[in-house]
């Protein structure tokens, strides 16, 4: 077996695997944020023969979209030069097995995508002003939020898109714990100021 994964026309295939399961390995310890996170691309479509579209770009974040890829592609292509080892005798050449692979990858790639858009929950971000989030309500997720020392927290825009956004009191000497919601009333730079939620009272109507 080890003999078959190491066979130079696998070396392709092999190393997609390998970095599909890195970049599981970086979002399971939480660098994914960093690195996937803002790649998602607001696409628009024009119709059925919208190609970005058709193979799913727009339907996951980039970076799982990228997983997808390289996981089809790597399966596929072992599948394949097991299959020719053991009709032929040996393996393609990687010449001619890379690219089928990787084109025959491309459309299973985006129904994949359009599956797994209808399972997952939307939690990425989109390409929509930052802005749209002011008057919206957010938990803190991460850290402990004072005046000038920001925590993570967790909101969502009026389209039902997830951000992740650092947060801190706009009032002086409060602080936010994790788990507590927050009312996001102005945004500096890329930090939010936030009150808590008791803090808001709509005028009362008097008859």
């Amino acid at each position: 077996m080890f003999s078959f994964l190491a066979a130079p026309e696998n070396v392709a295939f092999v190393t997609a695997i390998l970095l599909m399961l890195l970049i599981g390995v970086v979002q399971f310890i939480g660098l994914g944020d960093h690195l996937g996170g803002h790649a998602d691309l607001d696409l628009h479509a024009d119709g059925d023969l919208d190609l970005l579209g058709w193979l799913g770009f727009g339907r996951l974040p980039l970076l799982m979209l990228l997983v997808v890829f390289l996981a089809l592609f790597g399966i596929l292509g072992l599948m394949l030069q097991q299959a020719m080892h053991d009709w032929a005798g040996a393996p393609l050449d990687p010449w001619i097995a890379v690219p089928v692979v990787g084109i025959a990858s491309l459309p299973l790639t985006g129904l994949a995508a359009r599956g797994l858009a209808r399972i997952l929950p939307r939690d990425f971000t989109t390409a929509v002003p930052l802005e749209v989030l002011i008057g919206t309500t957010a938990q803190i997720v991460t850290g402990r939020a004072t005046p000038g020392s920001p925590a993570r927290a967790r909101a969502e825009d009026p389209h039902g898109q997830v951000h992740y956004v650092m947060v801190e009191p706009d009032i002086a000497g409060q602080a936010f714990e994790e788990g507590e919601r927050v009312l996001l009333v102005r945004r500096e730079g890329e930090c939010f100021r936030a009150i808590s939620r008791g803090d808001f009272r709509l005028p009362s109507l008097e008859s």
